[in-house]
């Protein structure tokens, strides 16, 4: 059958600095230089933690600096060229990387207006679009999400992105504000009805759910504080990792959330061509929690929007991205489900498996199954995207792997694993349902207001 095409579910872009005044809206060109402050903040404060992160020296210049393959994340070429390096056929791309912040639509900015947020989103999506639209088949474009206060608006983007080609967009919702309706709300009906007419499939990656300005103002508390105190980068890195970049906020349950949402809301039911992915979130909650919202379904059949089990909608309707594959993910892939399952490599990000995606891979899925490995690795991605596999089976017996180079008997070093282990919890136990005390408040509060709507 030929080399492995490997689709990944996670990859970043982001807008050079340098480039915003020319595709920012010239009215709002006077906040450029705040908004340059809060890129600078956030790269300030992150850029030293990756660095931690990273672990070995040589792996951290090589991500970092030495090699510039980093560069991808603005540049087509270096992009392509690293792909080709670790047998990548495609990937989805999606805004959001330390090294500059996003124009107004991130956690990382601070409160702004919806129309200056919207603007932004409309920046990003073309400066995207014109750095790597010239690779459709390869690099699968995911849209940036605005405030969606405009109805019309907010549709009128989504149809500008489908006539461009992007394979989705982020889920209303990724950044929020105060009076954003639930995903279940009837305010959403325009949005799900124009994705699923124009095949945008919708993105949950994490980070979902935070307000306007939470992390920013985090940020910049902390880095005040520590310059007053004439304190190191050290310093800064140590109260960055205590008081703000905790565990918590990684493995943050919010954007678990549109997906008991959308299913309780009858959204699928509604809308049959709708296709939900859920990135960078792990995967081993997923079993216990749709046993979870298939018991609550069952107690509350008579009231509850949905015309079927949640299982079903998982199967049917969507995808789960294993950013930076968890060991553990793999062992439970038939709990979870070897159809709904699809690779990611996280970017350049320092938790993903780039530079090391080989390794990572022969560790994760060796002993896998051959159908197994090629649907979990690209196939899942192409049938679930409705990608063209033609150009892809031709880029793959170029720059992919075998069967054999991945699930054959390579060992990899100890030491690597270790590193995996500490940049992206690599070898982490299952969550399992340990977090479901956390969550029921949350899914309680969402299934009354569905009943009580329905």
């Amino acid at each position: 059958m030929g080399n492995l095409i490997i689709v990944s579910s996670d990859s970043h872009a982001a807008m050079p600095s340098k480039l915003w005044a020319d595709y920012f809206d010239r009215r709002y060109h006077e906040h450029l230089p705040q908004i340059q402050y809060e890129s600078d903040l956030y790269s300030g404060s992150v850029m030293p933690l990756s660095k931690m992160v990273m672990g070995r020296t040589e792996i951290a210049e090589e991500h970092l600096s030495a090699s510039g393959g980093y560069r991808g994340v603005y540049d087509l070429d270096v992009r392509l060229a690293q792909m080709d390096r670790e047998g990548i056929a495609a990937e989805l791309i999606y805004h959001g990387d330390a090294r500059v912040g996003d124009l107004a639509h991130n956690v990382t900015n601070s409160v702004w207006p919806f129309e200056i947020w919207d603007a932004g989103v409309r920046a990003y999506n073309r400066w995207v679009k014109d750095t790597f639209g010239a690779a459709p088949d390869r690099l699968l474009l995911i849209g940036a999400i605005g405030s969606c206060t405009d109805m019309d608006a907010t549709i009128a983007e989504l149809g500008w992105l489908a006539d461009q080609g992007f394979t989705g967009t982020f889920a209303p919702g990724f950044l929020t504000h105060p009076d954003m309706p639930p995903l279940f709300d009837p305010y959403w009906e325009p949005l799900w009805a124009e994705c699923a007419a124009r095949r945008l499939a919708i993105v949950v990656h994490a980070g979902f759910g935070f307000e306007q300005g939470f992390l920013y103002e985090q940020l910049d508390r902390v880095n005040r504080e520590v310059k007053a105190a004439n304190g190191s980068e050290m310093d800064l890195v140590m109260r960055l990792a205590s008081e703000v970049f905790k565990q918590e906020f990684f493995s943050d349950i919010k954007a678990r959330r549109p997906m008991w949402q959308m299913m309780y809301g009858g959204v699928f039911d509604r809308h049959p061509d709708l296709r939900l992915v859920l990135t960078e979130v792990r995967l081993d909650w997923i079993p216990s929690m749709l046993g979870h919202l298939d018991a609550l379904f069952d107690q509350n059949r008579a009231d509850i929007p949905a015309k079927r089990p949640p299982r079903e909608y998982w199967a049917e309707h969507c995808l789960a991205g294993a950013s930076f594959v968890h060991k553990v993910e793999v062992e439970m892939r038939h709990e979870i489900g070897v159809p709904t399952i699809a690779f990611g490599r996280d970017y350049p990000h320092p938790e993903g498996t780039w530079p090391n995606t080989p390794d990572w891979l022969r560790d994760a899925f060796a002993g896998v199954p051959e159908n197994e490995l090629r649907a979990m690795l690209g196939e899942n991605a192409i049938t679930f995207f409705g990608l063209d596999r033609g150009p892809l089976t031709a880029v793959a017996e170029r720059i992919g792997p075998s069967v054999e180079d991945i699930s054959g008997s390579t060992t990899v070093d100890p030491d690597l694993l270790a590193i995996f282990d500490g940049r992206g919890g690599y070898l982490r136990p299952a969550e399992g349902d340990d977090r479901f005390p956390e969550i029921a408040p949350m899914l309680h509060d969402d299934l009354a207001r569905v009943c009580n709507a329905g």
